[in-house]
């Protein structure tokens, strides 16, 4: 607006917009329209709406211009009045802290005094933050690195020149790290997988930014467990996340410097250069580039169907099939993959090499068995294997057990023994990986803090498996590998693991059901068992509970095969032992 405003072709008249307008040099704006309509007898046109006049004769717009302000203010500098705006807060920059102290201005303050308290600092911003230095926030916000940041990206805005071109303002003056202020740019192709749905935003405002914001989940995220996953746990999956996309830009990203600031912790700021990552995920990656052909014929071999969810359908232990999965990159451009089916198996392979279940020689590590373990167990359908892999995931991050994670909320096991109490939080934490096949209508049933809580730390693993996934997607696409010339962007990325959430509904049903045996004299007869079904039947409307216990139990089963695979990986292997053999006798 400032930029046609201001030009001398004057594509724009007047500007209708808030104060700070005043920055970018629109020296006059409207800023409140007070129209006037006059009722006509008469409707509007197919409906029973009456009909209405403007009457600009009696209308009305107010305006500001800056000279008037400087003028009120007792005749300021410009740059005075500009810095005034800004420490006054707006979009662009916080409120000056102190400015919030009601102490000093009471419940409300005014730009008067705003200019006077940087008249006292002798005009200058540095020397005002340097005053209140000992402010916390004030050092928490680095206020004065963010001042000094938004007045270059004012002064050097992004525009659309009149050409078409997008370009800096006053680029010839720009500083030449101006970028760090009013923002890198991504490639534009990078930009069209993320407008077509194939790619999601996060990961690439991570590398945009140079910083990671982690917020806190549904249940508050008090857990230390939660708070160890996301600050120590999830790390090595985020720098190989952004360690993949930068290594498809210019240098310039993959020298870049990433912050992290977490909600618990305000006080600790983690960083990484980009360039630091080493091996380069995508250099260990690089040899999976197998043809339609080659797939096919794995897949008619073992009978499976193209239509088969992503992890299964391949045996994984055919080490012949492995060897020849060893695909380098082609340099001929008439050999990029180009089905779905393809671009699918090659993006999931990848995906399993970086999470350590298949080596460089693509064959199936000690983690890798314990996978195809569970997932030969679970039915081959999307959701269940997908639990399979969480519940994998959470083996080896120790989190898959029945210790006491989340004190003090409410909704865990509360009946029985001590050892029924811990029996039925494990079988309903697993239970909590699986989705609950519900009517399309609103939950009601009992609810859960304990287990919303256990699934914000599933919600945060699956968030960052599926970031892995599109990461090694989008650089089969920016590396020339795969056919660019097509129109199925989003089904690509719904083919594709992890794109869904579920909820703790599972987890709860088990709960409930496992828990309410306890109240029986006999909870393992099977007339006890029929009752409880009945009767917890009841307290789930809209969903077949007969089946989705099924489902639950079935995943349970495979889940333990996996436990054992995994044998000392995989602590008190005994536990799991009794909690299963409890299980059995409730199924």
């Amino acid at each position: 607006l400032a930029y046609y405003r201001n030009h001398p072709s004057q594509f724009v008249d007047a500007v209708y917009g808030p104060p700070e307008l005043f920055l970018y040099g629109v020296d006059k704006h409207i800023t409140r329209f007070d129209l006037t309509y006059e009722l006509l007898d008469s409707y509007e046109k197919g409906t029973s709406k009456k009909a209405t006049r403007f009457l600009p004769e009696v209308s009305a717009f107010r305006w500001i211009d800056r000279q008037t302000c400087l003028d009120e203010l007792g005749r300021i500098s410009p740059d005075l009045f500009d810095d005034a705006l800004l420490l006054a807060g707006s979009r662009l920059l916080r409120r000056f802290p102190p400015l919030e102290n009601q102490a000093i201005f009471g419940k409300t303050f005014s730009i008067p005094d705003t200019v006077n308290l940087i008249m006292s600092s002798g005009r200058s911003v540095a020397q005002l933050c340097n005053n209140y230095s000992g402010d916390p926030l004030l050092k928490e916000l680095d206020y004065l690195d963010n001042y000094r940041r938004v007045v270059t990206s004012v002064k050097h805005h992004i525009i659309i020149t009149k050409d078409g071109d997008i370009e800096a303002m006053d680029k010839d003056r720009a500083p030449s790290d101006v970028h760090d202020c009013v923002g890198q740019r991504l490639p534009e192709e990078l930009n069209m997988y993320l407008s077509r749905g194939m790619v999601r935003s996060r990961v690439l405002n991570w590398l945009a930014s140079g910083k990671v914001l982690v917020a806190a989940p549904s249940d508050g995220g008090d857990s230390v467990s939660y708070q160890n996953l996301v600050r120590t746990q999830l790390e090595p999956l985020r720098k190989q996340a952004l360690s993949l996309l930068a290594d498809s830009l210019n240098r310039y990203y993959q020298r870049k410097e990433i912050t992290t600031r977490y909600w618990f912790d305000h006080s600790t700021v983690t960083k990484f250069n980009i360039k630091d990552l080493l091996p380069s995920p995508k250099d260990s990656i690089a040899a999976w580039n197998v043809n339609d052909k080659m797939i096919s014929e794995q897949q008619q071999a073992l009978k499976a169907s193209t239509e088969t969810p992503y992890l299964s359908g391949f045996n994984y232990s055919d080490y012949e099939f492995a060897a020849r999965t060893v695909t380098p990159k082609s340099t001929r451009s008439t050999n990029t993959l180009k089905t779905i089916h393809e671009i699918k198996a090659n993006a999931v392979w990848r995906f399993l090499q970086l999470r350590g279940y298949i080596d460089r020689q693509h064959q199936l590590t000690s983690w890798g068995k314990v996978l195809e373990t569970v997932l030969s167990a679970v039915d081959h359908e999307e959701d269940q294997e997908k639990a399979a892999i969480l519940a994998v995931e959470l083996m080896r991050f120790d989190l898959l057990t029945a210790d006491t994670m989340f004190t003090g909320y409410s909704g865990a096991p509360m009946r029985g023994t001590d050892l029924d109490k811990r029996n039925c939080m494990l079988v309903s934490r697993v239970a909590c990986l699986g989705k609950i096949y519900h009517q399309p209508r609103g939950y009601s049933g009992p609810l859960s803090r304990h287990m919303l809580a256990y699934y914000s730390i599933v919600s945060a693993l699956q968030a960052h498996l599926r970031d892995l996934v599109e990461m090694s997607l989008v650089t089969m696409f920016l590396e020339g590998l795969v056919d660019r010339e097509r129109e199925d962007w989003m089904e690509i990325s719904l083919k594709l693991p992890f794109y869904t959430e579920h909820s703790c509904a599972l987890g709860v049903v088990m709960m409930t059901y496992l828990d309410e045996l306890c109240t029986r004299e006999d909870p393992t007869s099977e007339l006890t068992r029929e009752e409880m079904k009945i009767r917890t039947e009841g307290w789930f409307e809209y969903c077949d509970f007969a089946a989705n216990q099924k489902n639950a139990f079935h995943l349970w089963n495979a889940v333990y095969q996996g436990v054992k695979m995994a044998g000392k990986e995989v602590k008190a292997q005994n536990d799991w032992d009794e909690v299963n053999h409890w299980l059995s006798q409730r199924q």
